[in-house]
């Protein structure tokens, strides 16, 4: 079986939130936490969590999980390729696969994640590079990097995350459809965040 670790991006600057986006409530619990305790309940190994100004709150908020690494990110505003750098460098030689989770996109669910690591474990050997969630045909995260691929994450640069590495292996990804929207909703600005407020997680559309 591979060894497949998680990395949490939670250092955004939540320009268009006006605050904190992370830290906002959500289930009785701060945001970031539904994608940190989804990466543990699925046994990744290890599990990343990537802040930027305020690490010592992640901290804090994840003392009762030991399974959390939380990285500071000291460049988090050049922006969210700075963390996904961190992370690779983190998890570089610990694990053959990594997925990277969104830490404003709470309610991915099991199923979503199970399915990208039976895609990953089924199809490595022919060569598959990435494993990508889309939900009513629109590509989302978590994404699954093979590690493989850790040394050009490492290079990449600015706000666009792994897109160009993702853009550059098409051929080599495979794609895993999903038919519910919902789970693919991120929390950008306040009217998203009032609307995920009104979703119920166990019956999503």
């Amino acid at each position: 079986m591979p060894r497949i670790g998680a990395i949490v991006l939670a250092a955004g600057l939540s320009r268009r939130m006006g605050e904190a986006k992370q830290f906002l409530p959500l289930q009785g619990k701060p945001l970031f936490r539904h994608s940190v305790e989804r990466a543990i309940v699925n046994d990744l190994s290890p599990v990343l969590l990537v802040g930027g100004e305020r690490t010592e709150e992640l901290r804090r908020l994840t003392s009762d999980l030991p399974e959390v690494e939380v990285l500071q990110n000291r460049e988090y505003a050049t922006g969210m390729a700075s963390s996904l750098r961190l992370g690779m460098e983190a998890a570089e030689g610990r694990v053959d696969a990594i997925l990277v989770f969104l830490a404003d996109q709470p309610y991915v669910p099991n199923e979503v994640v199970q399915a990208l690591i039976h895609t990953y474990e089924e199809s490595q050997a022919d060569g598959t590079k990435i494993v990508r969630a889309f939900y009513e045909g629109i590509a989302g995260h978590p994404v699954l990097f093979d590690a493989s691929l850790m040394e050009e994450l490492r290079l990449v640069t600015g706000d666009q995350g792994g897109k160009d590495v993702i853009s550059k292996y098409k051929a080599h990804t495979k794609k895993v459809s999903f038919a519910c929207a919902d789970w693919n909703l991120d929390v950008d600005t306040p009217d998203d965040y009032r609307r995920i407020q009104e979703i119920d997680p166990e019956q999503p559309k």
